[in-house]
This record gives structure tokens, C-alpha cells and sequence, in this order.
């Protein structure tokens, strides 16, 4: 919804007082100029029958608007540069041919190649090696500190997420359970949702274990919660009151973190 790609059935996204959704057609190129994705999978990115330098020319002509093949081919050197790849070592290459880490990295440089304001991430690192991971982690940091770009950085991994973030919003079903600062969230933990999952992070010497070993919930206990008049996490939470079945509790504001429950009323 927020790259436009789906409307939202209720409610509108605006950036920088836009209505993303109502974007004309010069608009359109601005607003795509500004906000870039990086995908979960860096293997569908890109198209496996097409090279890669292909993608990062159209994005170099059509986004950035370089005209010039000299211009698009000094401003790729630029941003594979960045990120530790050379165009010598991609040009002639299809997606297949190369490795997770480096399929990531060239999808990152594809998304810095029109100096966008806004980065859109969506589990960016779960798809790659561990010894990758904070390769990526680290050049998010770097490009938000030194070139102030922005990112929504969407994840499961706390982690990653505490590292990378100065606010953190904790989802349950569509809404948000928790939101503010990533210490006030993560390390103060007030939603008994936000201490569920973090008391559920396993010891990493036991992670493949406990990876094999959980369960997901039903889908139809899934749909369920998802359409509860109340809180979502009514049905499984240990500190429910009578109200939460069928009220949805406001955002209170509790040690400057907004949360979303009936036990800080008052």
C-alpha cells in the first residue's frame, strides 16, 4: 500500500502531503524517484531470464532520468561501489549465477540508484546467510546516519530490529500493539504482547532447535482474531480483562511509548 501497489480499503497514505494513491502521471515518477523497495527475496527482484545490469540501467534511464548511457554507467559504478560490487563483475550475468549476498546487495544498489528519501525494506536479510546479515544491517545504518534515508524496515527479527531502528511499532493481527522509541519498546516492554515475543527469543545456540520445533497457530484461529470486535490478542493473553473481548483499547501513553491495552487505562 505504501509503494501503491495495493489501495487501502479504508483510510489514505500520504507522503509529504500526497496521496499516494492519487498520484498523477509526473507525480507517479517523482514519488518512485523518492521511495525505493528492497524485497524480501532477492531471487525474485529479478527476473532469472533477464541480466542484471539490465534492471539497474531502466531504473538509472526511467527513475533517475539519465538520458546519457555514459551518465546511467558512472552512477551504477557509483552505487555497486557502495555496496562492494563492481560493474565489470555483474555486466553479462543473469540473477542465478550469483549468490544470495550478492543478488541482496544488488538489489539494494538497484534501490539507491535514484537517491530516494524513503526506503521501503521488507524482511531485507532473512533470505541470507548469517555472515551477510549484518553486512546489509550495517550499510542500512550508514545510509540513514551519513545520507539521511530514511526506511521502514518490516521484520520478525528482533534483533536486527532494535540495532537498526530509532522507533519500533509492534504488529498483532493488523494492529499495532505497541509503539515508540526501540529502547522505551524493546527494553521497557509494557504490551504483554511485546513481552511474549521477547521472552520468547531463543538462545542462539538452540535456535535451529526451537525454529524446528514451533508450531503456528490454526488459520482459522488466525481469522478469528482477526476479525475480534476487541483486542486481537484477547484470546491468548494472560493478563485479559473482561472488556478486551469486544473493546479495542486506545493508545495510551505509558514511559513515552504508545500502547495499545485495557491494563493502562488508568
Amino acid at each position: 500500500m505504501i509503494l501503491g501497489i495495493l489501495e487501502p480499503s479504508e483510510g489514505s497514505i500520504r507522503y509529504k502531503d500526497k496521496n499516494v494513491h492519487k498520484l498523477k502521471s509526473k507525480e507517479l515518477v517523482w514519488f518512485r524517484k523518492e521511495v525505493q523497495a528492497i524485497f524480501q527475496d532477492p531471487y525474485d527482484t529479478f527476473n532469472p531470464m533477464k541480466k542484471v545490469e539490465t534492471y539497474l540501467y531502466e531504473t538509472a534511464r526511467n527513475v533517475l532520468g539519465l538520458k546519457s548511457e555514459d551518465e546511467a554507467t558512472k552512477r551504477i559504478e557509483e552505487v555497486l561501489e557502495f555496496m562492494d560490487l563492481s560493474l565489470k563483475d555483474v555486466k553479462g550475468k543473469y540473477p542465478t549465477e550469483f549468490s544470495g549476498g550478492q543478488i541482496q546487495r544488488m538489489s539494494v544498489a538497484r534501490a539507491l540508484l535514484p537517491r530516494p528519501k524513503l526506503i521501503l525494506a521488507d524482511e531485507p536479510v532473512s533470505m541470507i546467510d548469517a555472515s551477510m546479515r549484518i553486512n546489509i544491517i550495517n550499510t542500512f545504518k550508514e545510509l540513514k546516519d551519513k545520507h539521511e534515508i530514511s526506511f521502514i524496515y518490516i521484520t520478525h527479527d528482533l534483533a536486527t530490529a532494535y540495532y537498526v531502528s530509532d522507533d519500533i511499532a509492534i504488529m498483532y493481527r493488523g494492529t499495532v500493539v505497541e509503539e515508540g522509541p526501540a529502547d522505551k519498546v524493546l527494553i521497557d516492554q509494557h504490551h504483554p504482547y511485546t513481552k511474549a515475543l521477547v521472552s520468547s527469543l531463543p538462545d542462539p545456540q538452540k535456535r535451529e532447535m526451537w525454529l524446528k520445533e514451533s508450531s503456528t497457530k490454526a488459520p482459522e484461529m488466525e481469522i478469528k482474531e482477526y476479525l475480534a470486535p476487541g483486542c486481537r490478542y484477547a484470546a491468548i493473553c494472560p493478563c485479559k480483562l473482561e472488556k478486551c473481548d469486544n473493546n479495542m483499547p486506545f493508545a495510551f501513553i505509558i514511559n513515552g511509548a504508545k500502547v495499545a491495552c485495557w491494563l493502562y487505562e488508568r
